[in-house]
Formats: C-alpha cells, sequence, structure tokens
C-alpha cells in the first residue's frame, strides 16, 4: 500500500504543478497585445502541451487514488468525514482541470472575454485546492 500512496503523491504533485503553471500561460496570453501574432501562437502551443501532460498525469493521480480508496479500504467507517470531503476537492479539481481545457479552447478561438487581473486570481484556485486536500488527510480534522 506504501508504494500506492507513493505514486499517488507524485502524481498528484505533479498533476496540480500543471494546474499551477497553464493559468500563468493564461495571463501571459490576456496581455498579449492583438499585433503578437508569433508571441500568442508560442504561448497557445505551450498551453496546449501543458495540458495535454497535465491531463495525462491526472490519470493515474485518479486512478491510484480510486485504488487507495475502494481497493484497501481507506475512509471506511465512522469516523471518515475527512475523506469524503477529499472527495469533494478532487472534483473542484477536476472540475478547475476542465475549466483550464475550456478556457484554453476559448484563446484559441481567440474570443477569451477575462482580463489578465482575472486569470491571475483564478491561478490562485488550485493552491488553495491542494492546501485543503493536505490537510483533509492529514489532519482529518471529522
Amino acid at each position: 500500500m506504501l508504494w500506492v500512496k507513493s505514486f499517488h503523491i507524485v502524481f498528484v504533485a505533479s498533476w496540480f504543478a500543471g494546474l499551477f503553471y497553464l493559468p500563468r500561460i493564461f495571463v501571459n496570453l490576456a496581455m498579449v497585445p492583438p499585433q503578437s501574432v508569433a508571441e500568442r501562437e508560442r504561448l497557445l502551443l505551450m498551453a496546449r502541451k501543458l495540458m495535454r501532460f497535465t491531463t495525462i498525469l491526472a490519470v493515474p493521480a485518479l486512478v491510484l487514488g480510486l485504488w487507495l480508496w475502494l481497493g484497501y479500504g481507506i475512509g471506511r467507517g465512522p469516523g471518515n468525514g475527512w475523506l469524503h470531503a477529499k472527495l469533494l476537492v478532487v472534483i473542484l479539481a477536476l472540475g478547475y482541470h476542465h475549466a483550464c481545457g475550456a478556457m484554453l479552447r476559448s484563446f484559441v478561438r481567440g474570443d477569451s472575454r477575462h482580463s489578465h487581473v482575472w486569470y491571475r486570481w483564478f491561478n490562485e484556485v488550485p493552491v488553495l485546492l491542494l492546501l485543503l486536500a493536505v490537510i483533509l488527510v492529514v489532519v482529518k480534522p471529522f
């Protein structure tokens, strides 16, 4: 079980690294002047590659998490409300990941509606999600 936990942690950390950086690319894309086509295309290429890589990393993170939950019975029984809360955090992280994909498609179409300041605030969401997940797993407050 320790091997599964170890790999789960590595893939979650890697997945979140992508979720931390992708919105930073969005900040830069939102700041590109309309005449800077080459800069825009370079940033879009980086964002596409990072989105693909981040999605690939999310899959084993989720599979290993399910393995721990279902295969080893982690979180079963009384006093495991923390796991339900963590599962909500995972669902929110998946929603954030999906939202990043939708925003990337919006940038590709050229119809992004948000300012670079909005993307800077949006970039803080995965930090809070990771903080909540770690606190729930380590402290198990309920």
